[in-house]
């Protein structure tokens, strides 16, 4: 990819919240591996270690582990970001699910909501479909395929964290960071239904350039509050 993320990992203690970024898909890659490795030498009693030393996770537990690296990676760059006025949560639970948001960053200009999603080498573009006699629809695709529900899961966020800060003049925008992904030379960001599509160094740049009167500190301690460290 032509844009990556950059090295290091400074951590801004005083700006940032406690919680570890990638932390609650590390802990579920690591019991799913767990839970296999249990059954293995369950049923194979003798023979479990050859078995598992032979064989490797299924992808749906490795893409938990892929997961956790991008969000990670990608939780490290915020971390630079955070000032007085740029704040930065991350892997926060949405209470009553088993769902988190991986990174919420508050600025003066407004409150992103971040889905951090590593597909290592693929391309992410937007679709339009219909128009003239039927309802125009947008879709992303990701190296070929319809990933379109990445967005309905960043605006389901986007509203519970606009619900949570209860004040219609702060501005909430949902963010799909794509990480170590395709991205061409020349331009590749675009929106979907209101949610930018990105890439870490981009997303620096749009969060660097949000300008406004957000009360930081305080929108970012309601945020915190509602939705606790996964």
């Amino acid at each position: 990819s032509q844009h990556s993320l950059a090295k290091g990992t400074h951590r801004n203690e005083t700006q940032c919240d406690s919680d570890i970024a990638g932390g609650s898909a590390r802990r579920e890659y690591e019991r799913r591996k767990t839970k296999r490795e249990e059954r293995v030498w369950v049923e194979h009693p003798k023979i479990g270690g050859l078995i598992l030393a032979l064989s490797d996770d299924p992808q749906s537990t490795k893409a938990w582990a892929s997961g956790a690296k991008g969000e990670a990676a990608l939780g490290a760059r915020l971390d630079r970001l955070a000032s007085e006025s740029i704040m930065v949560l991350h892997d926060r639970r949405i209470p009553g699910t088993k769902a988190n948001i991986d990174h919420i960053v508050v600025t003066a200009g407004a409150v992103f909501v971040i889905d951090a999603k590593r597909y290592v080498g693929k391309r992410p573009s937007l679709r339009i479909e219909g128009g003239l006699l039927r309802p125009r629809v947008e879709k992303l695709f990701v190296g070929g395929s319809d990933r379109t529900k990445l967005v309905d899961g960043v605006l389901g966020q986007v509203e519970r964290v606009r619900a949570a800060v209860a004040d219609g003049t702060i501005h909430v925008s949902g963010v799909l960071c794509f990480i170590e992904a395709d991205w061409p030379l020349v331009g590749g960001a675009f929106s979907i239904r209101d949610v930018r599509v990105v890439w870490p160094k981009k997303l620096s740049k749009v969060i660097d350039e949000a300008t406004g009167q957000v009360t930081v500190a305080a929108v970012r301690d309601r945020i915190a509050a509602a939705f606790p460290q996964a």
